[in-house]
């Protein structure tokens, strides 16, 4: 099965809801700022993790950005400038 590369990024508006949500993420992929992780998902583990975290957010408060970037492992679509995290591997992740 193939694995997709996604950016997600969020604005948790309650501490408590935040930190939540930062811990779900943890266990799908790799921060690299402090609101956005990159994971490597296959269509399963997209469709949980969307779940989670519509679990532990609250809808009229709180903002989640899920974007398809292509192909896990492909980090030709992404541009740093300055200090930056090391983009994840294409390798699997077990969690």
């Amino acid at each position: 099965m193939a694995r997709r590369r996604y950016l997600v990024a969020y604005d948790i508006r309650d501490d408590r809801r935040l930190r939540s949500i930062a811990s779900c993420m943890d266990g799908y992929g790799t921060r690299i700022q402090y609101s956005v992780f990159i994971c490597d998902l296959s269509d399963r583990e997209r469709v949980m993790m969307r779940g989670d975290v519509e679990h532990l957010m609250k809808m009229s408060e709180d903002s989640v950005m899920i974007i398809d970037v292509g192909a896990a492992g492909d980090s030709s679509r992404f541009l740093f400038l300055g200090h930056h995290e090391k983009l994840p591997s294409s390798d699997a992740v077990i969690v």
